[in-house]
């Protein structure tokens, strides 16, 4: 069984390479190497011991897609590929809707002409917007407050039209919560491009000094000590849930074949007990200085678990002190991330 995994040379794809290969499965990368390196895929050869096939090509690219799925004989698609920052998407929509929601049209009509019907779809919590309620369930209302997450929404209606109109199709909708962490082998982790955009590649440069101290976005929030909340989740374990997730799509039936789910652990951690946590993992100070909240950001946010337990059999295991050793086994080992191999500090 030949699963294609795009964007799989990525932060998340790569920890799921190394997930479908341990578990007997052959993998294919589809993957530009816009915001990814293909050194992350030498590395999962090395972690498991098995040869990754590697296809660099755009995702909006459907013959180029015809022709991989075609020559490897694909069953399944794992589909990561795409824009996800959403400052970024704010000041530049038009690329975001092109990518994520043409590009998966693209994949679509590509596995349509191929005769490959199951795929899982790397969604997000930011289709959720502003919480109505916690935790957050997959039948909370959705509003996503930024291109990003409208370009996510936008795609997951669309799978749903899609599963609707002919029962031969399996999709597998996750909503992702915030990963962190990277493997533990610390050969694989978060290689941001440039400057993060999520909140722990920013703590790491300021333990390992490449940043001054980090910015707290409000501390007058109504949560356990005024800064944000959210609930973040080891990439391992986020690995695990896509490979649950397609054991599941292969024991559906046909009055069932779309699912929406979830990943997260279900609890919530404050911007100033990450950076606790991370403290007592590396054994350095994180300066910080709080700075005035962002416009769009929620107090608290995080997810209902029961659906992901129920449906994929799947439950996060690692805690927040794993996550936090874990990104710094890899920052250690890899002080300029992918661009220099072998490195240690």
């Amino acid at each position: 069984m030949t699963v294609l995994i795009t964007g799989g040379a990525g932060y998340i794809g790569s920890h799921c390479c190394v997930t479908f290969l341990e578990a007997g499965l052959d993998v294919v990368v589809l993957d530009s190497l816009v915001n990814s390196r293909e050194e992350s895929l030498k590395r999962v050869a090395a972690i498991t011991g098995k040869s990754v096939s590697f296809e660099q090509g755009d995702i909006r690219d459907r013959s180029r897609i015809e022709q991989i799925l075609k020559a490897y004989g694909v069953t399944s698609v794992v589909h990561f590929a795409g824009l996800k920052a959403v400052g970024e998407s704010v000041a530049r929509p038009l690329d975001y809707y092109e990518t994520n929601f043409v590009g998966t049209h693209a994949l679509l009509r590509a596995m349509e002409a191929c005769g490959v019907h199951k795929l899982i779809f790397s969604s997000s919590a930011t289709v959720y917007g502003e919480p109505k309620f916690l935790p957050l369930t997959e039948e909370h209302p959705t509003g996503p407050v930024n291109p990003y997450g409208r370009s996510k929404l936008m795609v997951e209606e669309m799978l749903r039209d899609v599963a609707a109109s002919d029962p031969k199709w399996r999709f597998a909708i996750l909503r992702y919560f915030n990963p962190v962490g990277a493997h533990d082998s610390g050969l694989i982790g978060e290689n941001p491009l440039g400057v993060p955009n999520n909140l722990m590649p920013f703590i790491t440069q300021v333990a390992d000094g490449r940043r001054e101290r980090l910015s707290v976005f409000g501390n007058d929030y109504d949560t356990k000590d005024g800064s944000g909340v959210r609930d973040y989740i080891h990439v391992v374990d986020l690995a695990e849930g896509h490979l649950k997730a397609y054991e599941s799509l292969h024991a559906l039936k046909s009055d069932k074949n779309c699912l929406t789910v979830n990943l997260g652990t279900g609890t919530g951690y404050s911007v100033l007990e990450m950076v606790r946590a991370f403290e007592r993992a590396s054994n350095r100070t994180i300066p910080y200085e709080i700075a005035p909240r962002r416009a769009g950001d929620v107090a608290e946010c995080y997810a209902d678990t029961r659906q992901a337990e129920s449906a994929l059999g799947w439950q996060a295991q690692k805690d927040l002190a794993a996550m936090c050793h874990d990104t710094w086994t890899w920052v250690c080992k890899n002080p300029r991330g992918y661009e220099e191999e072998g490195s240690s500090s």
